[in-house]
């Protein structure tokens, strides 16, 4: 355990400290004070109110929370240098005398590094500075991979440039090699333009896609939002199957949309039901299974109902479709006349246009087959009312 400055605490001091940190806090003991005499709000967290490793001083402050002022000069180290090693490859671990290298000129010359006091350094560093990431970083190093990236980067644009200049010598020799076959075939009415204009050209937005805003300047029209560039509503008084853009929520309602509304609908009424499983944003799959289900059992059931009501009621041989002989285009000609005879071609015979041998009402002779004083009437039983019920006797 240790104290808010580094420092190692046993455990009753940690637990003093703790409760005069919450006595702080609760307002019934007075708050620590730093070297200037400014009170320091117990409520500030740890991280805030604990210095660094490399510039704490063991004493309650702030003061690296503030700017710190730029130091003038580096100040000299005051750390002792290691014991003297050997003058010929300067190592420590032996002297010049005992030295089996190469003997050298020039003897080495002792150099002042971190290396020199390494142990020693690492003896009086604190819990955090051992741990430090950044602990002997140079900033030099970086310096280097930066220069690095950039030749890097010279080297991939110089690269780009070489390929953009191929690819319009390509260009401008398959052009030359047009220009060349138009001159021998015969040369067109229409200008070439330049290579500027082609460019101009391709910057241009399509001519067919029209803005939203501007397919109906009518202002009681569909509104336009500019921020959102959505036009919902269609902006023609023609319907959608007959315009190429209908507005933006027929988009929204067209192809996959409908089906995900579906089983969101169905996730509702499935979560009202008392099933939770179904949830469109978190089991999406387990809800797409669930409605494939719920639509196989109710064509199932719809199925059957159907077939319990042809087999109680019958007309089953209304609901089979045609045979597709009848349906079918041919190049005979077949000509009728108007009253249904056949005037042309090897077609075959229609029906009567007036339906015979049929005698309602008990009946055994048509109207209009006996007349009597100017009146026409049934010949079966003599009675001149057209919708009169035959009384005569059969044999």
């Amino acid at each position: 355990m240790s104290n808010s400055y580094g420092g190692r605490l046993s455990r009753e001091d940690y637990k003093k400290q703790k409760e005069l940190e919450a006595a702080r806090m609760a307002g019934t003991a007075p708050p620590e004070v730093d070297e200037e005499g400014n009170e320091i709000n117990p409520h500030i967290p740890q991280f805030m109110s604990q210095a660094p490793w490399y510039i704490n001083t063991g004493k309650p402050s702030l003061q690296h929370q503030r700017k710190q002022p730029k130091p003038k000069s580096r100040p000299a180290s005051t750390l002792p240098l290691r014991k003297k090693g050997c003058e010929n490859c300067g190592s420590s671990s032996h002297t010049a005398k005992d030295c089996l290298e190469r003997p050298r000129k020039k003897p080495t010359r002792p150099v002042k590094s971190s290396e020199q006091t390494a142990n020693k350094a690492e003896e009086e560093l604190s819990y955090d500075a051992k741990r430090d990431e950044w602990s002997g970083y140079d900033a030099r190093e970086h310096r280097k991979l930066l220069e690095e990236w950039e030749l890097i980067e010279e080297a991939r644009k110089k690269r780009k440039a070489e390929a953009l200049d191929q690819k319009k010598a390509e260009a401008q020799k398959q052009k030359t090699e047009a220009t060349r076959i138009e001159d021998q075939l015969g040369s067109s009415d229409e200008g070439e333009s330049d290579d500027d204009s082609v460019q101009k050209s391709r910057n241009l937005r399509i001519r067919e896609d029209t803005a939203k805003y501007l397919r109906n300047l009518d202002p009681d029209s569909a509104y336009y939002d500019p921020k959102t560039r959505s036009m919902r509503e269609n902006p023609y008084n023609k319907p959608a199957s007959q315009l190429a853009y209908a507005g933006d929520n027929f988009i929204r309602y067209s192809g996959e949309a409908q089906q995900v509304l579906q089983r969101q609908v169905f996730a509702w009424e499935a979560s009202e039901r008392g099933n939770s499983a179904a949830h469109v944003q978190a089991n999406p799959t387990q809800t797409a299974l669930l409605y494939n289900e719920f639509k196989r059992r109710k064509s199932e059931a719809k199925s059957g109902r159907q077939q319990k009501l042809l087999a109680e009621y019958g007309g089953e041989e209304h609901l089979q479709a045609p045979p597709p002989e009848l349906l079918q285009q041919s190049e005979q000609y077949v000509e009728y006349s108007r009253t249904g005879q056949l005037v042309s071609g090897n077609g075959a015979a229609q029906p009567k246009r007036y339906r015979e041998d049929i005698y309602p009402l008990n009946h055994s002779s048509v109207f209009g087959s006996w007349w009597d004083d100017g009146k026409w009437g049934y010949q079966c039983c003599k009675q001149t009312m057209r919708n009169s019920y035959c009384t005569k006797l059969k044999k």
